[in-house]
């Protein structure tokens, strides 16, 4: 009792206290919010000077508009958007460049098979997948704020991008094409795809206008893995025509998984044994490559270029022995060399494509966001999200005018340039470098590529992702209900699709929060003995109860979801009734007897929001407790609830004394109110 008593002892008429002074801190009155805001704060302002604060507040934002128009304002502009501008003057060449040169050749060596590999899963012609592995890099290397993010194709973006396309422009349905039709098709459907990639940025661009770079964490990390772990599956599955050499036609829609196992099982008597070899011989390759690259990646100087060494041998297996003649082994062919000619999409195809290009702009910027994030943290150093959302918009939209696809950052060659020594985003200079060089010199060595080991490509960079489920169980034990949100999201990606499987985890995830808030406790709480700390009365603690006292907790925001919730926890701690008023309820031991509540004071530090419902709900519970004879105490409530309580008409049910700063406050002056009505003993419970 030494806390209440301490704090409930005042100074004399003469006195005066030092309510200021660490000294004085327990001998002082109980401080309301507005004798507080006397002391401390500006409690002075009147609505007129709030109104006026918020006019120049205004006025000083116009200000800083103009500001920007001057010299220095458009140079700090410049700083802000393009990112080069402030870490090349610090950028330690002799430390930093040859990381960054190696990083960048190695994972340009990479992004040559792997982006020819991601234009099949696109459904558009190899090249493409170089020029959407050229432009974007180089774009993000100017633009972009994660210094070790790499971006280029992605699988989760070709899958998505691949059944749009698939669906906006079909194959006919008797499948034999001449060669000039073939040519039309793909032409219409690099148009579709380039038309996705414009939609997407011009989405994401819309959304740095609005600074939407906050919507990044509608996408928890939980959703983004089990999209991307989904989307392996997907991968996986789509890929096994190519891998048995089965001239199947694509799935899309709903359970386009199974319905491609199932058609893969009834065609497999029809496969192809020299695909079906060079499938097996890739995956021998590529799979214990990738598990050495693993396992010893801080002893290798750099990762084993699996990829390319597959892509070089398969080439030259199928040259000289001529597998694509004498087996029917579907090759590459030939690379055009040199660049597309830039060329607007089809915009009367965007609104076909608006409802396929939002949710590849979400996937987009959430798992790049989330890796630029990831590695930033670990690396110390920030990223500016609305600045990624420029850079990825940007990256898109100027992209898709050379006929690229939707790209983003990508996991597997993020990872690659972290560990071989990436430091700045100048790696994807050198990256961007080794893919020209494909592009203008190098690219008739591919043509004789069987593109089964593109297929195995795609499936072997799916690695990453499929181990994301070994983390379940320790999720399993740190969060089960975001355990849950990872199994109905990838569930929903497996048996739907993947845009679909995102809208369903998206919404099941932001229902667990809205439930999360609604199953919260209302605590009854009391002294810690000699403390002034209040501590829920059911924790193992020796606390003191008040008879006639009542001091609540309610530690979840106050809106129109939870204010029946708010009112039926507090009729039953008061014994409040529609009929009058009845024995509250009591957290005590069985035998306690139940006194009437003649105070109640309701701490408001756990309300982080209130909304004109729930600010509604205070009041009427403030007509009430008036109209049952309990007194009410409001304790440290935050100035944007207070505000709103205000606004609600609170101040018409209970006065300024009634509003405190502190639990402990509130408690010394209930504890004077009904010491004023008659002194009762404490009771001690254990």
């Amino acid at each position: 009792m030494s806390g209440l008593l301490g704090a409930r002892t005042c100074p004399g008429p003469g006195e005066a206290s030092d309510l200021k002074s660490p000294q004085g801190a327990r001998f002082r009155e109980p401080l309301t919010e507005a004798r507080f805001q006397q002391l401390f704060g500006d409690a002075e302002q009147e609505p007129e000077l709030l109104a006026e604060s918020r006019l120049s507040l205004l006025c000083r934002l116009w200000r800083r508009r103009a500001r920007a128009c001057s010299g220095p304002g458009a140079w700090r502009l410049l700083l802000a958007r393009l990112p080069p501008l402030r870490w090349l003057p610090h950028y330690r060449w002799r430390a930093w460049l040859l990381g960054d040169a190696v990083a960048g050749v190695t994972v340009g060596i990479v992004h040559v098979p792997q982006g020819m590999a991601f234009a099949l899963l696109t459904s558009v012609p190899p090249v493409f997948g170089l020029y959407t592995s050229f432009f974007p890099v180089l774009i993000y290397t100017l633009l972009g704020t994660g210094r070790h993010l790499s971006t280029g194709t992605f699988a989760v973006l070709s899958l998505m991008t691949g059944s749009a396309v698939e669906r906006l422009v079909p194959e006919p349905l008797g499948g034999n094409l001449s060669g000039i039709e073939r040519e039309q098709l793909d032409a219409q459907r690099v148009g579709a795809a380039a038309a996705m990639a414009f939609g997407s940025g011009a989405l994401m661009l819309g959304m740095f206008a609005l600074q939407l770079g906050v919507l990044s964490t509608f996408l928890s990390e939980p959703v983004v893995k089990a999209l991307t772990s989904g989307a392996a599956l997907h991968v996986l599955v789509s890929q096994l025509p190519s891998l048995l050499g089965l001239p199947l036609p694509r799935q899309i829609g709903c359970f386009a998984l199974f319905k491609t196992l199932a058609a893969v099982l009834t065609a497999l008597p029809r496969s192809n044994p020299a695909e079906l070899t060079i499938s097996a011989l890739s995956l021998a390759l590529l799979v214990p490559v990738k598990e050495l690259n693993v396992r010893f990646r801080d002893r290798l100087p750099t990762p084993i270029p699996g990829e390319i060494v597959m892509v070089l041998l398969a080439s030259v297996l199928c040259f000289t022995s001529s597998l694509d003649t004498r087996y029917n082994v579907q090759i590459v062919g030939l690379l055009p060399g040199g660049f597309p000619r830039p060329l607007l999409p089809n915009l009367a195809e965007l609104p076909r494509i608006v409802a396929d290009s939002l949710p590849v702009a979400l996937v987009t910027f959430a798992v790049s966001a989330s890796l630029a994030s990831i590695y930033a943290d670990k690396y110390s150093y920030t990223i500016d999200s609305n600045q990624e959302l420029l850079a990825h918009g940007v990256s898109n939209l100027i992209s898709s005018l050379f006929s690229c696809f939707p790209n983003s950052a990508t996991l597997a060659t993020t990872s690659l340039l972290v560990d071989a020594g990436g430091n700045t985003q100048l790696a994807g200079l050198f990256s961007c470098a080794v893919v020209l060089s494909v592009l203008l010199w190098l690219g008739p060595f591919f043509y004789y590529l069987p593109k089964a080991v593109l297929a195995c490509i795609n499936i072997s960079s799916m690695r990453q992702m499929f181990f994301q489920m070994q983390e379940l169980p320790q999720l399993w034990r740190i969060s089960r209900v975001d355990f849950a949100v990872w199994m109905v999201t990838w569930v929903a990606v497996v048996t739907l699709s993947v845009d679909l499987g995102l809208a369903v985890g998206v919404v099941f995830s932001m229902m667990t929060v809205v439930c999360r808030t609604q199953r919260v406790q209302c605590l009854a709480l009391g002294l810690a003995e000699g403390t002034e700390l209040y501590r829920p009365l059911r924790e193992r603690h020796k606390l003191l109860q008040i008879p006639g006292l009542c001091i609540l907790s309610y530690p979840t925001p106050l809106y129109f979801g939870t204010r029946g919730q708010f009112r039926r926890t507090l009729e039953r701690h008061l014994g409040l009734r529609e009929g009058g008023k009845e024995t509250p309820k009591t957290d005590g031991p069985p035998d306690a007897v139940a006194e009437p509540i003649r105070v109640v004071v309701l701490d408001c530090s756990g309300i982080t929001f209130a909304d004109a419902a729930g600010a509604r709900e205070v009041v009427q519970l403030s007509r009430r407790c008036r109209d049952a004879g309990i007194h009410l105490l409001l304790a440290q409530c935050n100035a944007s609830v207070l505000g709103t309580l205000t606004q609600a008409g609170l101040l018409d049910r209970v006065t300024p004394e009634q509003l405190f700063v502190s639990v402990q406050d509130a408690a010394a002056h209930a504890l004077e109110r009904l010491e004023s009505a008659g002194p009762k003993s404490c009771t001690v419970w254990v």
